[in-house]
């Protein structure tokens, strides 16, 4: 009997799989469970005063319990570690880049470049149960999540007199929380806010987390990502996506919010998102760059069409917007192609094989096409052009 019983996309797994895999535990639980498959013993601290030291200990934390890849440790490492740039010419200004649920601080290596030439201090914080093995997500609580990015902003509030969030997926959930708390933030930066997932089904994981450890178990083969996903690790995004509504049907949002989203999102009800944006984001200088065909009825409207046969490019994905086309990882020649893309095996393995692909989110088929996911951003300068309006 498996003990990987959860199929590739955890969002779209029905209550049959999910109630079956229950009844596999006692099953399972007498294979042996591989060393990755084991969370660590603990978390790394994130309450230092310091964020270099901070860093250091993070670093320090994933070299002692990182599962690695590759044979380029101190590449995996400097991907999943936390990291500040200093700019040149300093505006007297900081910004707080948070990532989603599997990722890393990666997330931010091209938009943290942009910031730090417009003379922003940046720094990006690792979640805790990130960057070293897929198992150590069944660690963190929400408390984790929603107190580093608490004390991180409160570190930048005592040196800096205008700092900035910013926050990718789960990652906006948390700035927008801590936004709501802290009238210290002077606006936000959202990228794909998972505000609700696309989804019912993920309201389900806080229970089904005390019967099954994995939602979801694939090979691991991306270095700034995690393929596999415990169930607390969903348990833990869905409690900051019920956390950030609650907070938003009681208070709006009246700081300056640049938001971006793509219609072939295929993570979070996108609906939700731009209603959200509509109701709960208030300030006038309010700007959605909406990647897309639909065209949305709302206030700061940037419209990009995903229609792009010159780049082979059929819709935008949840993690599209973040990542410029030349990136060296997740870009149009970058050396990591997301063949797992919702498509059937044949499919998957042409994309594996060197064939030529199209692009698109996860789940997009098309007859006579084979996609990988969508990993850059075809209008990056426009995006970055529209960021700036708000900042």
């Amino acid at each position: 009997m498996s003990c990987t019983p959860v199929p590739k996309n955890p969002l779209k797994t029905s209550l049959v799989v999910i109630f079956s895999a229950a009844l596999m535990i006692s099953a399972c639980s007498q294979q042996q469970v591989l060393p990755e498959k084991r969370p660590s013993a603990g978390l790394p601290d994130y309450r230092q005063t310091d964020f270099q030291r901070y860093i250091a200990d993070n670093k320090r934390w994933l070299r002692e319990n990182r599962h690695y890849l590759s044979d380029d440790l101190e590449l995996e490492i400097a991907i999943n570690s936390p990291f500040e740039l200093k700019p040149e010419h300093p505006n007297g200004k900081a910004v707080l880049l948070v990532h989603g649920l599997s990722d890393s601080p990666y997330s931010f290596i091209d938009i943290g470049q942009e910031l730090v030439e417009q003379g922003y201090l940046v720094r990006t914080l690792l979640l805790p149960g990130h960057g070293s093995k897929a198992a150590d997500l069944m660690l963190p609580v929400l408390d984790d999540w929603t107190g580093i990015v608490k004390h991180h902003t409160q570190l930048l509030n005592r040196s800096y007199d205008e700092v900035w969030l910013g926050g990718y997926s789960t990652g906006a959930n948390l700035v927008t929380i801590e936004a709501i708390e802290n009238p210290q933030v002077a606006g936000l930066l959202l990228f794909s806010p998972a505000f609700k997932p696309e989804s019912g089904l993920v309201r389900l994981a806080p229970i089904i987390s005390y019967f099954i450890d994995w939602a979801d178990e694939d090979p691991e083969e991306n270095i700034a990502k995690y393929e596999s996903l415990p169930m607390n690790g969903a348990a833990v995004y869905y409690q900051t996506s019920t956390l950030v509504r609650d907070k938003l049907k009681h208070r709006s949002v009246d700081i300056p919010v640049f938001m971006a989203i793509s219609e072939g999102d295929s993570v979070i009800d996108t609906k939700a998102a731009l209603e959200l944006y509509q109701k709960s984001f208030k300030h006038a200088n309010n700007q959605l760059v909406w990647f897309g065909e639909y065209r949305p009825n709302v206030q700061g409207l940037n419209q990009f069409t995903m229609r792009l046969p010159e780049h082979r490019v059929s819709t935008g994905s949840h993690m599209s917007p973040l990542y410029k086309p030349d990136n060296a990882h997740y870009g149009k020649m970058g050396w990591f192609r997301m063949c797992s893309n919702g498509q059937d095996e044949v499919q998957e393995l042409l994309c594996r094989e060197g064939a030529e692909v199209w692009f698109s989110g996860w789940g997009y088929r098309e007859e006579g096409k084979t996609h990988a996911r969508l990993s850059w951003n075809p209008y990056f300068k426009e995006t970055m052009a529209v960021m700036r309006k708000v900042l």
